[in-house]
């Protein structure tokens, strides 16, 4: 109960702390302290509402806390925060953005901490994850996002940053981070095929988040091809573990199998953000998708020729690792394994060493080469990085076949 509590109600809990106290800081450590309150109380009497246990928990916690700090600096306590709090404001705004994640991700998308911190910060603070999970969404060090974060709560800290709930005349200066924290976030969803692990959640979560935005602002390309782009890749999920429990790839998925219901949802999204962006990278990576779910059975060529004709297109609006290596993928298949190797090889950024995909596709490739010793040494760094469990046994029965 604990943990579903924490994992449902951290990110809400956390903005209204940050909030009331304008401390990050503060607000991380009285969640935690009174999670871990929890652990000795819930056993014995379960709360009626849990959310609102850890909250009042956290609250008095917080406010300890900055006790201790006054008296140790010889200070007076700050005067209570004025009312209504973030958490109220939160509630009585339900209206301008109707879905709780979507309103606390605008919320911690504030404009005036640095573009490179802000979904690294909603992402922690929202929806949980830590500190190596999104350097491995960034391609970045751990210790890099880290430096980002202390940054971004120190900004927030001496600029006296509140947790407003912005209006819709702010909404475009914070729209790509909030884009960008909504893709990482159901990436990690996505990387675990068979939907059970710690983030699984987020993948529903998502489906509605984009669906609001969509609703909200229907005129923006890049959030319009983020909702076709989702159900597409979630429409597929059915089929993308076997009978064994081991990952499918995506050409040898059994369309028959995939939801129906989804695709179609999905494509008046992807026809409209077509006709308010063609060019935009995310439009055209929702078309890399359509192409995959234009297939009707196993009977059909797998749509590789135009998949890579849509990289190469992608690649020329947004040329990055992630791009170069998904267009490799494409490459193998119509070029050949030796030239999508090259490409491969040819990357450099560090923070690949750390993205699971990076090692796969390369031992994948090594292995149609011929290459089973550098293969397998790939593989095994796949293998090191966490891989949920059915993309663990694909990968180990790979490994095997080397």
């Amino acid at each position: 109960m604990l943990d579903r509590a924490a994992r449902a109600y951290k990110g809400r809990i956390i903005a209204a702390l940050a909030a009331r106290f304008r401390d990050l800081d503060i607000a991380e450590e009285a969640f935690a302290e009174a999670c871990t309150r929890a652990v000795t109380a819930w056993p014995t009497e379960a709360p009626r509402n849990p959310a609102a246990w850890l909250y009042r928990v956290a609250d008095r916690v917080a406010l300890d806390m900055l006790r201790r700090h006054a008296i140790r600096a010889g200070a007076a306590l700050p005067p209570p925060e004025p009312d209504p709090t973030a958490e109220e404001l939160l509630m009585a705004d339900s209206t301008l953005i109707p879905d709780e994640r979507l309103r606390l991700i605008f919320i911690c998308c504030h404009p005036a901490i640095h573009p490179e911190a802000r979904a690294a910060l909603t992402l922690k603070l929202v929806c949980g994850l830590t500190t190596l999970e999104i350097a491995q969404a960034f391609l970045a060090s751990e210790t890099t996002v880290a430096q980002r974060l202390v940054r971004a709560k120190r900004k927030i800290a001496d600029a006296g940053i509140s947790f407003e709930m912005p209006g819709p005349q702010a909404w475009p200066e914070r729209i790509d981070a909030v884009l960008s924290t909504i893709e990482i976030a159901y990436a990690r969803a996505h990387a675990d095929a068979a939907g059970g692990g710690r983030h699984s959640d987020y993948a529903a979560e998502m489906l509605q988040v984009t669906a609001t935005l969509a609703d909200l602002i229907p005129h923006d390309a890049d959030v319009l091809a983020l909702a076709a782009m989702i159900r597409f890749a979630e429409a597929r999920r059915p089929a993308r573990i076997d009978a064994d429990g081991l990952m499918v790839p995506l050409d040898q998925q059994d369309p028959a199998l995939w939801n129906a219901a989804l695709i179609t949802e999905a494509r008046p999204y992807l026809a409209s953000a077509l006709r308010f962006g063609a060019a935009r990278p995310r439009v055209l990576s929702a078309l890399v998708h359509a192409e995959w779910c234009a297939r009707n059975s196993l009977e059909d060529a797998a749509p590789w020729p135009a998949v890579l004709v849509i990289y190469d297109a992608l690649v020329a609006v947004r040329d990055d690792p992630v791009t170069r290596l998904n267009r490799a993928v494409a490459l193998a298949q119509v070029r050949g394994a030796a030239t999508a190797l090259d490409e491969i090889d040819a990357l450099t950024l560090p923070g690949l060493i750390c993205f699971l995909p990076y090692h796969a596709v390369r031992a994948d490739l090594l292995a149609r080469l011929g290459q089973r010793d550098a293969a397998r040494i790939a593989y095994d760094a796949a293998l090191n990085l966490e891989p949920e469990p059915a993309e663990r046994r694909w990968l180990e029965r790979k490994r095997d076949c080397c």
